[in-house]
């Protein structure tokens, strides 16, 4: 079983713990500040400050995370890990690039989003004058502003993962990394096909697992984008192909989630905190039980614990 430590600051980890909020789990270990237990990962963060994951996915999911990382497998020494191949360049922020993003992957409600997007090197003064920068930095309504010009801009994919299919795929065993890595690359393709003309300096990806992770997972893929990737954690950071496709698929993202909510009138909230919890129990009872397969990514600790409030009222 792989391992994986990592040394990250009191902010860092309350920001992941948050993150993960939809997983935490009610014990700790000594010495803990919280334990997540994921499907094929458990995160243990400690008052320390180093972070430990474990499992399947371990080297994937704390690839999603800041800081120093040092890897270990069991009956092994930690080793600090080198940079992998598939870094992107150092001038890759003035290259004409195509980026890929995606969204709701840690959200309860809504689909699984994912967009590409190419900016040529000429378009790089207006896409940042149209306010393309980290979704993370705007709030909602500069998102549908800008994502409205984005969209008569450049050449884009955007693909919608809904609740039903994603819940379908879980259930078969393909785990949300795998589902990301196809997803990623069918949009890719897709932009690809719609500039056979264009000069591409390359292809960024906004790295959520390890290269060799993410081609292991398309190794049954006819067509896999290979030749010119590059792999860049916090990848809005590094060229606006990828900051654009992030705000495209937060669009699409809020656009579902509002039809979804008109779906069961009401507004569903974002995350997976107890807010979530308390809106899914609502649902269920209103509902029925299917609501988790039509409206959740029903793995996640949420659905028990929407459940376990149920149980509770009931008594």
């Amino acid at each position: 079983m792989a391992h994986v430590v990592k040394k990250m600051t009191p902010s860092e980890i309350l920001a992941m713990k948050k993150e993960l909020s939809y997983a935490i789990s009610d014990k700790t270990p000594p010495g803990a500040v919280f334990t997540a237990k994921l499907v094929e990962c458990t995160v243990t963060a400690y008052n320390s400050g180093k972070v430990l994951f474990q499992g399947k996915q371990a080297e994937e999911t704390a690839q999603k995370f800041a800081g120093q990382v040092s890897q270990a497998k069991v009956k092994s020494k930690n080793t600090v890990k080198p940079p992998h191949s598939y870094a992107p360049p150092d001038n890759v922020a003035s290259l004409s690039i195509i980026g890929s993003d995606e969204v709701g992957t840690g959200d309860y409600f809504g689909p699984m989003t994912v967009a590409a997007a190419y900016v040529s090197a000429s378009q790089l003064p207006l896409i940042k004058e149209l306010g393309v920068r980290d979704s993370k930095n705007l709030n909602d309504k500069q998102i549908i502003q800008i994502a409205k010009e984005l969209i008569h801009t450049l050449p884009y994919s955007l693909l919608v993962l809904p609740n039903e299919k994603y819940n379908e795929l879980q259930q078969k065993g393909m785990t949300q990394g795998k589902i990301k890595a196809l997803l990623h690359n069918r949009a890719l393709q897709n932009v690809r096909s719609k500039i056979p003309n264009e000069k591409l300096d390359g292809i960024l990806v906004d790295q959520f697992c390890e290269p060799g992770v993410y081609f292991n997972y398309l190794t049954k893929e006819k067509n896999l984008l290979k030749e010119g990737i590059y792999f860049a954690t916090k990848g809005e950071s590094v060229h606006l192909a990828v900051a654009a496709a992030s705000i495209l698929a937060r669009y699409s993202f809020l656009k579902e989630m509002d039809k979804l909510g008109s779906r069961f009138h009401t507004v569903l909230p974002k995350g997976a905190g107890p807010h979530v919890d308390v809106k899914a129990a609502e649902l269920v009872e209103k509902y029925g039980e299917g609501v988790f397969d039509t409206a959740t990514k029903k793995h996640f600790a949420n659905t028990q614990k929407a459940l376990n409030l149920l149980k509770k009222k009931r008594i």
